[in-house]
C-alpha cells in the first residue's frame, strides 16, 4: 500500500502539523505500511520526525513535482495551513483515498476524508456533500505512540516544579517572560524550560540569563522526553496549541497562553470542559500579573486533582490508530 503524507513546518512555521502527521506516520508503520512524507519546511524538522522515510520539498509551490515523483498512490493525507484549495483539488486525483488534515474550515476541501481531531471538531459547520466523510473529535486526535501508553501519575500535596513549553520555536518569545516570573516569585520550583529546534538565539541568551540553580534546560526534546517531563511535574505553562492534547493525556494541571489566532476556539473549549482554570493570551496587557494568578490559583491539591482527571478523560491517546484503520478499510 503507497501512502503519501504532505505537510509543512520548521523555522517561521512552526512543528505541530510535522509533529502530528509523525504520529500517523508511526501509525501506519505499526500495520507494515511505510508512508513518505514531504515537507515544506527546513531540515529542523528532523527533531521531531527522527528517522521516518520523509523529504524537504515545497509541494505547494510545485505540485507537479509532487504528482510526477509519486504518481498514483492509495492514501494521500494533507496537514497544511499554506495550500491553496486549488493545490488540493490538484493533487487529490492522484490518490484512490484523499484525506486532509484540518482545524477549523480552514478552506472547502475536495472530494475525500476531512479529519479534524480537535476537542472543538464538531462546532465547525462543515458543508457536508456525499462525496466527503468526516472525522471530527478526540477520538481522531492524531498523537505520537509514546502518549499512548501513560500510566497513572500521583498529584502530589504541593507544587515543587513547573514546565515550560511554548513549542518548537516561541515565534512569541514567551518562554522567558515565563521564567522571569516565576524566578521571581517561586523561587523554589524547580523549573523545566523546553527549548525547541526553531528557537532564536536571543531567546535562548536571554533564558539562560534568567535562570537560576533550580532551572533546568532541556533542549529540542523528543516525545519520550516530553513524556518523562510531564510526568514528573506538577504544572505546566504551555501554548494553547497541540501540546495541550499531550498534557491533558498525561494529566498536568496547565495554564494555557493563546499565540496564536488559531488557537483561540480550542483553548476557549478546554476551558469550558474544565481542563484549563486559567486561560491567557500574549498580548493580555497585565500577562505577567494573571500568570502568577494563575500559578497561585494551580497550588491548591484539589483543584489540581480535578484538571488531571479530566485531562485524563479527553484524550486517550488512540486517534492515530483509529485514523489509518479507517483510511485503510476505505482503500480495501
Amino acid at each position: 500500500m503507497k501512502v503519501l503524507i504532505l505537510t509543512e513546518g520548521g523555522r517561521g512555521i512552526g512543528f505541530g502539523h510535522v509533529t502530528r502527521m509523525y504520529a500517523i506516520y508511526q501509525a501506519f508503520e505499526e500495520v507494515g505500511v511505510k508512508p513518505h512524507m514531504v515537507v515544506k519546511g527546513d531540515t529542523s524538522v528532523s527533531s521531531v520526525l527522527g528517522d521516518a522515510n520523509r523529504e524537504i520539498f515545497d509541494w505547494i509551490n510545485d505540485p507537479s513535482g509532487v504528482k510526477e515523483k509519486f504518481d498514483e498512490v492509495d492514501i494521500l493525507l494533507i496537514d497544511s495551513y499554506l495550500a491553496p484549495k486549488e493545490v488540493y483539488e490538484y493533487l487529490s486525483k492522484m490518490a484512490k483515498v484523499p484525506a486532509y488534515y484540518d482545524d477549523f474550515g480552514r478552506i472547502e476541501y475536495p472530494c475525500g476524508v476531512v479529519i479534524n481531531g480537535n476537542i472543538h471538531a464538531e462546532l465547525i459547520n462543515y458543508p457536508k456533500p456525499s462525496c466527503k466523510g468526516y472525522l471530527l473529535g478526540t477520538e481522531y486526535l492524531p498523537m505520537r505512540k509514546e502518549f499512548r501508553d501513560v500510566e497513572d501519575r500521583e498529584i502530589n500535596e504541593e507544587v515543587s516544579n513547573v514546565l515550560i513549553t511554548f513549542g518548537g520555536e516561541d515565534s512569541r518569545n514567551m518562554t522567558p517572560l515565563v521564567l522571569g516570573v516565576l524566578a521571581e516569585h517561586f523561587k523554589d520550583y524547580k523549573k523545566f524550560v523546553v527549548i525547541g529546534k526553531g528557537f532564536k538565539e536571543d531567546t535562548i541568551k536571554e533564558i539562560k540569563a534568567l535562570s537560576d540553580s533550580k532551572t533546568e534546560l532541556v533542549f529540542h526534546p523528543n516525545a519520550g522526553k516530553m513524556k518523562e517531563l510531564m510526568l514528573k511535574t506538577d504544572i505546566a505553562i504551555s501554548a494553547a496549541g497541540q501540546t495541550l492534547y499531550e498534557l491533558a493525556r498525561v494529566g498536568v494541571p496547565t495554564i494555557g497562553v493563546i499565540v496564536a489566532e488559531n488557537q483561540e476556539l480550542q483553548a476557549e473549549v478546554f476551558k469550558y470542559v474544565g481542563f484549563l482554570k486559567s486561560l491567557l493570551s500574549w498580548e493580555d496587557a497585565d500577562l505577567e500579573s494573571l500568570l502568577l494568578e494563575g500559578v497561585l490559583r494551580l497550588e491548591s491539591y484539589e483543584l489540581r486533582k480535578r484538571t488531571s482527571e479530566i485531562g485524563r478523560r479527553i484524550v486517550d491517546g488512540m486517534g492515530s490508530k483509529r485514523v489509518i484503520h479507517k483510511l485503510i478499510s476505505l482503500v480495501e
